[in-house]
């Protein structure tokens, strides 16, 4: 159950989360073959270590990690005044990554920083390479870089390659703040965050299944026009054919050229049924619905708007209860009216079942008596610390208080 709700009220809440994840597959989680991505790209922003933050989905940060890749090899070309093809930026990266690095990253990458490179379709570039020849158009890249109009052509050295990843990075996030700003607004309440406060995600927002980066058009070798209908070939060759082909090409373009039929059944567009409410809500108040809606929007608002130090704070008093009750029965063991400090924390980190160290064991111990300094008490004897505590308090009503002030510091 919720930590602090009513039975009914925790209840209600876990329908409404059940209802609202909703049944159908994300777009995010399938590949471009329809296929379902694998459980370690769908789940990928869980695993990540540390506390949670605002990290991309795992195939951003692959695109990321090739757009570095690509980068260092064309900064490596360019330098050096060589012709930058695709073909050897797809063999570098490839080789870097063990990963398949093919035209379209290369319009992702375009997509998401249009200033980055300029490309081109030339020829008569030598390629060293059997199967390709001297005339073949080639896709070409050229880094574009800021530079004074008369000055030599500037290099692409390592400060700039850091200011494209970063770059290149604060768009790949801007992308996921969009879709997360959607997101946000199709909630019920709608749930409004300043892009500047923002510090997490949404709990139920999933990361991973974020649509994939549409890739741009690249430049692509000029082709010569090919008819591709026979009211096409009849238009170039009508004076040079035999009436008689000119007749069966005119015939045929006339077959091919009938409209469908108005009336065809694929014609209409599908209805969508009218949404019904679940089941399991049927007679439950919509007041109440509401206001547990309403309760959930606060709390993951506050949520996503927690600083690193914030969540900290509430980690440790969410920990105090249980060290509250620990340091009592130390003292009920002891049987003495003060204890000093690192006698007191190396006690409490024997019976705590979270490893801490005795450091962040001793900022507990100051935290609980600057919550409750009429139970617990601090005191200076020159150079040491020494606790006391009011063993005849009644220790249920001081873990009531402990977590009122948990509660009502996670509302903040």
């Amino acid at each position: 159950r919720p930590w602090g709700l009513p039975g009914h009220v925790a209840c209600l809440r876990l329908v409404l989360e059940d209802c609202g994840s909703g049944a159908s597959p994300d777009p995010g989680s399938l590949h471009g073959s329809g296929e379902k991505a694998p459980a370690y790209q769908r789940f990928h922003a869980l695993a990540q270590p540390g506390p949670p933050g605002l990290v991309l989905p795992y195939k951003y940060q692959v695109l990321a990690e090739m757009f570095r890749s690509m980068d260092a090899i064309v900064g490596l070309l360019y330098n050096r005044s060589e012709t930058v093809t695709f073909a050897k930026v797809k063999q570098g990266v490839q080789d870097m990554m063990r990963k398949r690095f093919e035209e379209r990253n290369v319009g992702q990458i375009r997509t998401v920083y249009p200033t980055s490179y300029r490309f081109r379709q030339e020829r008569n570039i030598p390629t060293f390479k059997d199967g390709v020849k001297r005339s073949d158009y080639q896709l070409t890249i050229e880094p574009l870089l800021d530079h004074e109009a008369g000055s030599t052509a500037p290099q692409l050295t390592a400060s700039h390659l850091l200011q494209r990843r970063r770059l290149f990075s604060q768009n790949l996030e801007k992308r996921v703040r969009e879709h997360h700003r959607a997101f946000l607004a199709s909630l019920n309440p709608p749930v409004v965050v300043p892009e500047d406060q923002l510090t997490r995600w949404h709990p139920r927002f999933n990361v991973d299944s974020v649509p994939d980066i549409e890739p741009a058009e690249l430049p692509q070798p000029p082709t010569r026009e090919k008819p591709a209908t026979a009211q096409e070939v009849l238009a170039r060759a009508r004076g040079l054919l035999s009436p008689r082909m000119e007749k069966a090409l005119s015939d045929l373009a006339q077959r091919t050229a009938k409209p469908s039929s108005p009336g065809s059944p694929g014609s209409a567009p599908l209805a969508t049924p009218p949404a019904t409410p679940p089941a399991a809500l049927k007679g439950v108040s919509q007041d109440l619905l509401e206001r547990i809606r309403c309760k959930e929007a606060q709390k993951q608002l506050a949520q996503m708007t927690r600083r690193p130090e914030q969540e900290q704070r509430l980690q440790r008093l969410q920990r105090l209860p249980e060290l509250a009750r620990l340091l009592r029965s130390i003292f009920v063991s002891e049987r003495k009216p003060a204890l000093p400090m690192d006698v007191a924390c190396s006690r409490l980190l024997g019976s705590y079942s979270v490893a801490l160290s005795p450091g962040e064991m001793e900022k507990h111990v100051h935290l609980l008596s600057e919550l409750l300094p009429d139970w617990l008490s601090l005191h200076h004897v020159r150079a040491d610390a020494y606790l006391k505590l009011d063993k005849a308090a009644d220790l249920a009503g001081v873990l009531t208080r402990l977590a009122c002030l948990a509660r009502a510091e996670g509302a903040l």
